[in-house]
C-alpha cells in the first residue's frame, strides 16, 4: 500500500516538472503532447488539474498571436519556421479543447473537476479571441453537450448557474443552438426522403438524434431570455462581445476627451443606456425566438413534446419577437387528442386571447376532451381552468354553452366526487352567465318553453347539411334527445334536454358531492345575488382531498349507531319502499315443504316402486 501511494506521488511530481519545463523553456516543447495525455477521464483528477494548470499557463500568452484552426502547415506558402510552430502549437491547442469538452461530458469525470475544467475552458473563451468573446471555441464546449451520448444534466446547470447569468454567453448560447436545430432539421429530412424511396413508412428518427434532441431542450430550457431590462445585473459581459455597448464606449470616449459638459454627459448617458438596453433586449429577443423556432420543428420524442407544451405558454410565448409563428406547432398540437392536446391547450389560449390568432375549430376539439378519462389525468388542474376561461365569454352561442353544460352534466355519473364537485362548479358558473340556457335545469316535457329552444335548435340544424346531421329526435315523451357520442357540439341537440344528472347527485354517496349539487337548485340568473365559483379550489382535487376536507368539517350533529329496541331484520319496511320481505319462519317452512315434496315426488322414486 505504501509503495503504490509513493508512485502515485512520484507520477504526480512527474507530472508538475514536465508542466515546470515547460513554462521555463522552448526547449522542453516536447513535452506537452506528455501533458496532453493526461488531460482525460480515465486520468486521476489530481493528475488532470495539474496538468491543466501547466497548459493553461502555457496556451492563454500565446493564443493572440495563433493563426485559425484551419491553417495547417501545407496551407503555407513561405517556409517560415516561427508561422510553422505557431500552427503546429494551434493544433494542440484545439486536442486540448477536444480533451477538455472529453472530460467535461464524460460521466467517468468527478463532479468538481468538471468545475475546474468548465472555468478553464470559459477563460480561454474571454481571451481567445483578441481580448473577445471567441464564438468559435463556445460552440465547440456546446457541441460536445449536444452531441454526448451520456446524461448532460449535471454539466448543463453547472453551466448554467455560473455562466448563463451573462449576457454574451446566453446571446451565443441561442445561435449555436440554432444551428445545432437547423443541422438536425436537414438530417430528418433528407432521411425521410431517402426512407420515402425505399419504401419504408416508419419514422427517420434514430436513437442517437432523439438524445441530441433531448440534450438540446435540456440547454435552451437552461437559458432564459432577458426578465427585466430595469436591473443592470441582466446587462453583465462575460466579455467584449459584439459592439452590444458600443454606444457607451462612444460617450466614455467623448467625456474623456471633453467634448461634453457635465449636464450634456449625464442627459446623453441616460438615453446611451435607454438605448442601448433596448437594443440589447431586441437582439437577444431575436435569437432567442429564432432558436426555439428551429428547434420545435424538429420531431421531438413524446416524453420532450409534452414537456414542451407544459413551459411554453410561460417561458417561451412572452418572450418571443412574433409569438404567432408557433401558430402551425401548436395547432398541430391541439389537433392530436388526448393528452397532448390538454397541454397544448394553455399556450394556443394564449394565442387566442393575447395574439389575435384565430382557430375555428376551437370549442369543437375543446368539446371532444371532455371524456372520464381527463378527470385522471395529470394536468387536468390547469385543464378545468383553461375550460372555464374558455366558456367565460358573453358572445358563446346558446346552444354552444348548452352543448358544454350537458355533456358535463352527463360525465357526473361516472366520474370520481373530485371531478363530480369540478364539474358542478363548472355549471354552475355556465348557469350563471348564460341566462338563456337555465331552461335546462327544470324543463318538463311539452312545456311551452321546450319549443321554443326547439325551434331554436331547428334553425340551427337547417344550417347544416341533412347527410351529417340525420334526422330531427323524436319527441316522444321521457326521452332524453342529447346525443352523448356526438362529437360537434353543434349537432348533440343540447337545447331540447335538461340537466336531469344534477338532480340525481343529489342522493349522491358523497356528502360533499350532495351538498355542493343544492347550488344549481338556486336561480343563478339573478347575478346580484350569486357569485361564480372559483374553479381552481376544486381542480386539483382526489379522494384524499375530499376526505381531508370532510374530517376537518365542523357538524352540529353527529350520527351514532344507536336503536332504541333491538332490531329484528336487516333492513326494515321504511328502507324499501314497495318490497315485502317474509319472515324468517314462514321462508323456513316453505323451504321444507319443497324438499318433502322433491323426496316423495321424484321420479327415480315412482320408478323403483312401480318396477317388479
Amino acid at each position: 500500500m505504501a509503495s503504490k501511494q509513493k508512485r502515485k506521488s512520484n507520477g504526480l511530481s512527474d507530472v508538475k516538472t514536465l508542466g515546470l519545463q515547460l513554462l521555463s523553456t522552448r526547449a522542453h516543447i516536447n513535452n506537452l503532447p506528455l501533458l496532453l495525455s493526461f488531460i482525460s477521464p480515465t486520468s486521476p483528477p489530481n493528475y488532470v488539474v495539474e496538468s491543466l494548470l501547466s497548459l493553461q499557463s502555457f496556451f492563454l500568452p500565446l493564443l493572440p498571436d495563433l493563426p485559425s484552426s484551419s491553417s495547417s502547415p501545407l496551407d503555407i506558402s513561405s517556409h517560415d519556421p516561427q508561422l510553422i510552430y505557431r500552427v503546429w502549437i494551434r493544433s494542440k491547442f484545439d486536442d486540448f479543447i477536444k480533451s477538455l469538452v472529453h472530460v467535461f461530458v464524460s460521466p467517468q469525470s468527478d463532479e468538481t473537476l468538471k468545475e475546474v475544467v468548465l472555468d478553464a475552458m470559459m477563460e480561454f473563451v474571454k481571451v481567445a479571441n483578441g481580448g473577445k468573446f471567441s464564438s468559435s471555441l463556445y460552440h465547440k464546449l456546446l457541441h460536445g453537450i449536444v452531441h454526448s451520448s451520456d446524461e448532460v444534466v449535471f454539466p448543463v446547470e453547472l453551466l448554467s448557474s455560473k455562466y448563463f447569468g451573462y449576457m454574451d454567453v446566453r446571446y451565443f448560447t441561442y445561435i449555436s443552438l440554432g444551428r445545432f436545430a437547423r443541422t438536425l432539421e436537414g438530417k430528418v429530412i433528407s432521411g425521410f426522403k431517402l426512407a420515402k424511396e425505399d419504401g419504408i413508412n416508419e419514422s427517420p428518427l434514430n436513437p442517437s438524434l432523439e438524445h441530441v434532441i433531448r440534450n438540446i431542450y435540456c440547454t435552451i430550457s437552461h437559458a432564459s431570455p432577458i426578465q427585466s431590462l430595469d436591473n443592470p445585473s441582466n446587462f453583465e459581459m462575460w466579455s467584449e462581445s459584439v459592439g452590444f455597448l458600443s454606444k457607451e464606449r462612444e460617450h466614455e470616449q467623448l467625456s474623456k476627451e471633453g467634448d461634453l459638459d457635465d449636464n450634456q454627459l449625464k442627459t446623453e448617458k441616460r438615453n446611451s443606456n435607454v438605448t442601448s438596453a433596448g437594443t440589447i433586449a431586441k437582439k437577444m429577443k431575436s435569437k432567442f425566438s429564432k432558436a426555439w423556432i428551429s428547434y420545435l420543428r424538429l420531431p421531438l420524442p413524446l416524453a420532450v413534446y409534452k414537456e414542451v407544451l407544459v413551459n411554453l405558454h410561460q417561458a417561451v410565448i412572452p418572450h418571443l419577437t412574433k409569438p404567432n409563428m408557433l401558430c402551425d406547432f401548436l395547432t398541430r398540437s391541439y389537433d392530436v387528442g388526448g393528452v397532448v392536446s390538454v397541454m397544448a391547450l394553455s399556450s394556443l389560449h394564449v394565442l387566442m386571447t393575447q395574439h389575435g390568432v384565430e382557430y375555428p375549430n376551437f370549442y369543437e376539439k375543446l368539446y371532444a376532451l371532455l371524456v372520464p378519462s381527463i378527470f385522471m389525468a395529470k394536468h387536468r388542474a390547469k385543464f378545468f381552468q383553461l375550460l372555464d376561461s374558455c366558456l367565460k365569454s358573453a358572445f358563446l352561442p346558446a346552444y354552444l354553452a348548452a352543448s358544454f353544460a350537458k355533456k358535463l352534466s352527463r360525465l357526473l355519473l361516472s366520474v370520481s366526487p373530485s371531478g363530480a364537485l369540478v364539474i358542478i362548479a363548472l355549471i354552475h358558473n355556465l348557469l350563471r352567465r348564460h341566462p338563456s340556457i337555465n331552461c335546462l335545469v327544470h324543463r318538463e316535457d311539452g312545456d311551452e318553453e321546450g319549443k321554443d329552444e326547439s325551434k331554436t335548435n331547428k334553425v340551427i340544424s337547417d344550417k347544416i347539411d341533412d347527410s351529417k346531421t340525420g334526422a330531427m329526435p323524436c319527441k316522444k315523451l321521457g326521452i332524453d334527445h342529447f346525443n352523448n357520442g356526438e362529437t360537434n357540439p353543434r349537432d348533440s341537440w343540447a337545447m331540447r334536454s335538461s340537466l336531469w344528472e344534477t338532480d340525481s347527485i343529489l342522493q349522491h354517496y358523497c356528502p360533499p358531492v350532495s351538498r355542493f349539487a343544492l347550488s344549481l337548485g338556486t336561480d343563478l340568473t339573478v347575478r346580484a345575488k350569486t357569485s361564480e365559483i372559483k374553479v381552481e379550489d376544486f381542480s386539483s382535487g382526489s379522494y384524499a382531498t375530499v376526505f381531508g376536507e370532510e374530517i376537518r368539517r365542523r357538524v352540529k350533529q353527529v350520527p351514532l349507531a344507536f336503536y332504541k329496541s333491538t332490531p329484528s331484520s336487516l333492513f326494515s319496511a321504511t328502507d324499501s319502499a314497495g318490497w315485502t320481505f317474509k319472515l324468517e319462519a314462514e321462508a323456513a317452512q316453505e323451504i321444507n315443504e319443497r324438499d318433502i315434496s322433491e323426496h316423495f315426488y321424484s321420479p327415480a322414486k315412482r320408478q323403483r316402486k312401480e318396477g317388479p
